[in-house]
């Protein structure tokens, strides 16, 4: 595909992109047509996310396809640190053989990123071309990478860096999804700005609720605004001032946005967090599981 230019083309273009975005990350919703409405809370719905370096019992590829399949996961992202990028390909025929989805790969930028891509994200790349298979980039920075740049600098030099990623993951036909990791990327009106300078189809969005403590008050403004791009929600508890980590029905506040997002009409994927220090991954899972159905029974979404 031959790329586009950075500058932001006109306001009728940039909501046909939008438009286009919508259905793009709309996993088939046909709104009032008649058809069955997707249940965004269904098990073949959920993605297990954060499962690869927060386990304590330091599963290995077959064992964790394993685990997700006899819980129930359908669909996988997939966290690394520097170790686990040689175990890739072990990872992805393993979650082959049980029938898991590789719907997401982790992307983590810093400031040596700003002009280029580094060598493991390569490996990365070449990987999953290798195993012939597209899936989603959810694409993260490091503040380091912002840092002495003025507001417009960074958004420049964010769409610059998501556009090398979009070049990368193109050549597999895969897409791209920006995540908010605290900071000024963690903001979705900058996320949105960077989309917009990056003028290219197929770019997306992920929200973490466990990095949108301080977005609570203002969650339902921000869904409404992300729609167009939204394409992945991964849940948490929530309580106003944290801990930033919480399984899901311990807290006070994420049943009412959990709430607000089976009202808004979003229709993309729905992660399921193991981020927690020291255990097995396992059971952090199955913690988070029992605490949604929890949840869907007192908002009387779900069919668990």
């Amino acid at each position: 595909m031959k790329n586009r230019s950075l500058v932001s083309g006109p306001v009728i273009l940039k909501s046909l992109s939008a438009i286009i975005l919508m259905i793009f990350f709309s996993c088939g919703h046909t709104g009032n047509s008649g058809q069955e409405e997707i249940d965004i809370f269904s098990m073949d719905n959920l993605v297990a996310w954060c499962i690869v370096p927060f386990d304590s019992e330091k599963r290995g590829p077959e064992e964790r396809a394993e685990m997700l399949q006899e819980l129930g996961f359908t669909r996988m992202a997939w966290d690394w640190r520097m170790e686990h990028i040689e175990i890739l390909p072990e990872e992805i025929e393993a979650l082959r053989r049980h029938d898991i989805e590789l719907t997401a790969v982790w992307i983590w930028l810093d400031n040596n990123s700003r002009e280029e891509l580094l060598p493991h994200h390569d490996q990365i790349f070449n990987t999953i071309a290798a195993a012939g298979m597209e899936t989603t980039y959810w694409v993260s920075f490091n503040d380091n990478f912002f840092r002495g740049l003025t507001d417009e600098e960074k958004v420049e030099h964010g769409a610059r860096a998501v556009a090398m990623v979009h070049d990368r993951a193109m050549e597999t036909g895969s897409r791209v999804a920006l995540y908010n990791h605290m900071d000024w990327f963690g903001e979705p009106e900058n996320q949105i700005r960077i989309i917009e300078m990056l003028d290219r189809e197929g770019v997306g969005i992920v929200y973490n609720f466990h990095h949108g403590h301080h977005q609570i008050s203002d969650f339902q403004r921000l869904i409404h605004m992300m729609m167009p791009y939204l394409h992945t929600v991964n849940l948490n508890g929530m309580r106003k001032d944290g801990p930033k980590i919480l399984d899901i029905g311990s807290g006070d506040l994420e049943a009412g946005m959990i709430r607000t997002l089976q009202e808004s009409g979003f229709r993309g994927t729905v992660g399921i967090l193991g981020h927690t220090e020291g255990e097995d991954v396992r059971k952090v899972l199955e913690r988070n599981l029992e605490g949604l159905r929890k949840i869907l029974r007192q908002v009387g979404a779900g069919h668990w």
